[in-house]
């Protein structure tokens, strides 16, 4: 007997999106390829990247849980959002929403900090790290000191995202990350790296490769949190 209730079927995970222009390649969390299982999307109003990293996100979490229970009326059964910042709204949206959200890549620290061998710390790599904040972390569950490095400073990554070109210099952009988790990876003992950045999991294999860490990302972290909404059939 089939059962009912939903307008959708099929697409679990919800994605919350800032408003943006910027390109979003395959690996992007905004270019619905980079999953191997269908996605609803839902753009927040207003929500551009630069306002949400640079600015107070919890200003618009009326305008991200109105998107949010749209995605869930639609019948998505978990919640994420396009920037690793929003931790902040974390709590607003869950309590808001009735179903499990996973607001930031962030939130993946204190799971890998806990894989790892005595010694060995998770670093974090994230377009600002001047705007990333205690209370941004806090909010992901992370506690203490974090290693962190951040891509600011009229790098070709920075410059793209938080200035919504509308053009993309790929090449400058891994180079902008290989030089960024070399610098991550110099501040000693890393023995793995999550990026903050929804807009970094494109290069997370050449940056596992060149570091030879682990590397977690939004991807990662929504293919985790989908294995859960909907389990595979043995």
């Amino acid at each position: 007997m089939a059962r009912g209730g939903k307008t959708v079927y099929g697409a679990q995970v919800g994605i919350l999106m800032l408003e943006t222009r910027f390109p979003r390649i395959p690996g992007d969390i905004g270019n619905a390829l980079s999953f191997p299982f269908p996605v609803q999307y839902r753009v927040v109003g207003g929500a551009s990247a630069a306002r949400v990293v640079q600015g107070d996100p919890l200003a618009l979490v009326d305008e991200f849980i109105a998107a949010g229970q749209e995605l869930v009326r639609m019948g998505c059964d978990g919640i994420t959002t396009s920037c690793g910042f929003l931790s902040l709204v974390q709590e607003e949206l869950k309590a808001a929403l009735g179903v499990p959200v996973a607001a930031s890549s962030l939130m993946q620290v204190p799971m890998v900090q806990a894989l790892l061998p005595p010694g060995q710390r998770v670093g974090v790599l994230t377009v600002s790290a001047e705007a990333l904040t205690k209370a941004h972390l806090a909010a992901a569950g992370i506690s203490g000191d974090v290693p962190v490095e951040g891509l600011e400073g009229g790098q070709a990554f920075s410059r793209a995202i938080l200035n919504d070109a509308e053009t993309l210099d790929v090449a400058a952009c891994r180079e902008d990350m290989r030089v960024a988790a070399q610098a991550l990876m110099e501040q000693g003992e890393i023995g793995a790296i999550v990026l903050e950045c929804t807009n970094m999991a494109p290069y997370a294999a050449e940056i596992r490769a060149m570091t030879g860490v682990p590397v977690y990302s939004i991807v990662s972290f929504i293919e985790w949190f989908q294995a859960g909404l909907k389990p595979r059939v043995f």
